[in-house]
């Protein structure tokens, strides 16, 4: 273990957002950003491996979902899933082909300072739309049509005043 590296994020109720599924598949994420942060050099590569892994599967299935459910901020939030895999792919390629760890080390706690405020915004808009329009994850069947309004707030669907990159 890297004595050095306290876990940039940690489970809380703060970072829960009631829907058991995205909530457990979040807790995953944070243990294992914590056990790659935490990862001397030689286990890092494998546990960047497993992170990236878990997050490929994660924001595919949050992908499908507002797909699924007609969601509709669904570029600003795949385009952030997109650049986070980018990232790691980046990583996994420098830290294989380079042995450079030090990026890595640097961009985890990053990564984590980012899950927070992505799970507290984007994906609390995710559930909420989700719960709107009954969304079943086990089945992909929705219940109820969706709204013209994708937050609670009835704004629009960007990420910001003028593109995603807000």
């Amino acid at each position: 273990m890297n004595p050095t590296a306290a876990p940039s994020l940690s489970w809380s109720q703060d970072l829960a957002l009631g829907h058991a599924v995205l909530d457990q598949t979040h807790r995953e994420f944070i243990d294992l950003l914590g056990q790659a942060e935490a990862a001397d050099d030689a286990s890092l590569i494998v546990r960047l491996q497993a992170l990236f892994e878990h997050t490929v599967e994660h924001f595919a299935m949050e992908d499908d979902w507002m797909q699924a459910s007609a969601f509709g901020p669904l570029h600003c939030h795949g385009t952030q899933h997109q650049v986070v895999i980018q990232t790691l792919q980046e990583l996994l390629r420098r830290a294989r082909e380079e042995g450079d760890l030090d990026l890595t080390r640097e961009i985890l706690p990053e990564l984590g300072k980012w899950f927070a405020q992505h799970a507290q915004t984007m994906d609390a808009a995710l559930t909420w739309h989700l719960d709107q329009v009954g969304f079943d994850p086990l089945t992909g069947q929705m219940s109820r049509a969706p709204t013209a309004s994708p937050t609670p707030s009835g704004e629009a669907a960007t990420c910001g005043p003028a593109s995603c990159g807000s």
